[in-house]
């Protein structure tokens, strides 16, 4: 076993006291037991940002105890609530998403499927850890899962290259790492988990129109399906970012033209195209932007070589693409619009 493992097995263990005794002194204080039940689903508003502060608060006594930044610890957690819906994956009760199999919790050759006993666990080769120092290694407890992770994580260190290392271990899947480390960028600049208000594409008071036209027939450039919808508006409307996320790139596609793709939190791709320019002096690619932040302009490039334009109305073609871990799939936009519209709307009057 070399210095550096030995190390972090003995921080691991040290944690896994330390958070025991820690959440053990607050429960005692308030009268709950260490081991956090699982938490019902979460109202809208108020119960919302609840379950964020809940949230942040494992997160942060995690980071406190293994000196991984609480932000990483979030951006995986977040990654995997998006595979569970992605996946289809039934998601674990409770605040945290990180999913384990059985198998993959006790040990593949272990007989009870069920073991919560961290000594057998580590006998059989299993993940499962005691994150609470209650004695068990439960895998349906929020801060046992979690600190399972963040312990497999510790294995490699707490720098920011260990890290990565350390997800590329995990997930063997080198668009994970991206993932998770675009989502703990976004987390880490605005310090807080409430991070899921969209707003609507162009501005509210403009002159526009669009309908559902996701998965029309389109013919330049071969046969293909539209996988967007077209909202009509002036040359040279603002195009605004719906979300929080990251510029994964921007520059000239031959079918969309000048165009932007952004990646949200919900592991999502958000694509603007058939601009007339971009915001150059806010956005570029690695880019962390925000609901109704201008990124560029309606225009009608686009169908040719860099800087065709005017083969069609003024338009911008709005894309969403969800990402699986291993591809993404093209979605229809319009509902989101519908429903990003109505609620930009709603918070205007308030």
């Amino acid at each position: 076993m070399t210095a550096i493992h030995t190390r972090a097995c003995a921080a691991v263990l040290t944690g896994t006291l330390l958070l025991g005794l820690v959440l053990g002194a607050e429960s005692a204080l308030a009268g709950v037991p260490a081991k956090a039940p699982s938490a019902a689903k979460p109202e809208a508003g108020g119960g919302m940002k609840a379950m964020f502060a809940e949230r942040k608060d494992l997160f942060d006594k995690v980071s406190t105890l293994t000196g991984i930044p609480w932000y990483q610890l979030a951006a995986v957690d977040q990654y995997e609530r998006t595979l569970n819906l992605a996946k289809k994956r039934p998601a674990p009760d409770g605040r945290i998403a990180i999913h384990y199999t059985d198998l993959q919790w006790g040990g593949v050759m272990n007989p009870d499927h069920e073991d919560k006993n961290p000594a057998s666990i580590r006998f059989f080769g299993g993940r499962g850890r005691d994150g609470d120092g209650d004695g068990l290694a439960d895998r349906n407890s929020d801060i046992d899962r979690l600190f399972t992770m963040a312990s497999y994580l510790l294995e490699q260190g707490t720098s920011e290259d260990d890290l990565r290392i350390g997800l590329w271990e995990y997930y063997q899947n080198s668009r994970s790492v991206d993932r998770i480390t675009q989502f703990a960028r976004i987390y880490a600049a605005f310090d807080t988990l409430d991070l899921h208000e969209h707003c609507f594409v162009l501005p509210l008071g403009s002159d526009y129109s669009y309908r559902s036209t996701w998965g029309a027939s389109r013919g330049w450039g071969g046969y293909r399906v539209h996988e967007g919808t077209d909202l009509f508006a002036g040359h040279g409307v603002p195009v605004r970012s719906a979300t929080y996320g990251i510029v994964e790139i921007m520059g000239w596609n031959p079918y969309g033209g000048w165009r932007i793709g952004i990646r949200d939190l919900n592991n999502v791709y958000h694509y603007y195209a058939h601009l007339s320019g971009f915001n150059k002096k806010e956005v570029k690619p690695g880019e962390i932007v925000k609901p109704g932040q201008v990124i560029g302009w309606v225009g009608s490039s686009g169908y040719g070589k860099p800087g065709t334009s005017g083969k069609f109305p003024p338009h911008l073609h709005y894309g969403l693409y969800r990402d699986n871990g291993l591809s993404d799939w093209s979605f229809d936009p319009y509902p989101h619009l519908r429903k990003w519209e109505r609620e930009e709307r709603l918070r205007r009057r308030k």
